[in-house]
């Protein structure tokens, strides 16, 4: 458990003569990157060195091990370790090029790089990123060279409909023609559609309402 990383910590220092530490976690109850970072907590300030042994996307024996790409965005971000500044664009692009490499696929709900890390659908989500992407979003996605995707589905609403409409036609759509698309959105959905709309389907959609 990580509270219990740190005594660990203090105790390798206090009982051996070893000049640097290493920690491996695997993640057999989904703790390894707590447990890596509390590791780099408890030994800053009481070693010199401390090394963290980890695996890009966690690939490893079992249930893997601690993640690259969330140990370098959880000590960037929360801890200001500024080694990896105009780096960590080259993290989605790198988990794609593994994921290639070695047949892996990339979970699209894997946290960072992911496809879908950075997705949003239903209403309440799409409305408060398009505010303000810090509502649900703690990094923007460009960042770590990803990119929000906002899609149509189930549960959208009038805030992403009327994004959406936007963004493709180029022109600001009245509440009737928003409400006009999102009625022909719900009509799919009520025939037991589960997946999102593809952008095809969307803009045969504003075509259908005349505004394509």
């Amino acid at each position: 458990m990580p509270n219990g990383i740190p005594a660990k910590v203090k105790a390798i220092k206090a009982e051996t003569r070893i000049e640097n530490i290493e920690i491996h976690a695997h993640d057999d109850f989904g703790n390894a990157v707590e447990n890596t970072v509390a590791a780099i907590r408890a030994a800053s300030g009481v070693w010199d060195r401390i090394y963290a042994s980890t695996t890009f996307l966690g690939i490893g024996e079992r249930a893997g091990n601690a993640e690259t790409e969330k140990i370098i965005m959880n000590l960037y971000m929360h801890y200001g370790v500024k080694k990896y500044e105009g780096k960590t664009q080259m993290l989605k692009r790198l988990a794609d090029f593994i994921g290639y490499a070695t047949g892996y696929v990339v979970p699209p709900n894997k946290a960072i790089v992911g496809d879908y890390a950075f997705a949003h659908e239903s209403g309440i989500h799409t409305h408060g990123v398009l505010s303000n992407p810090l509502t649900y979003e703690p990094y923007p996605p460009e960042l770590v060279g990803n990119k929000r995707r906002l899609t149509i589905g189930k549960h959208s609403g009038r805030a992403i409909i009327k994004h959406k409409i936007q963004e493709i036609t180029g022109k600001t759509p009245s509440s009737d023609q928003v409400m006009a698309v999102m009625s022909r959105v719900k009509e799919i959905y009520e025939n037991g559609r589960k997946a999102s709309l593809k952008e095809e389907e969307f803009k045969r959609i504003l075509d259908e309402v005349g505004l394509n």
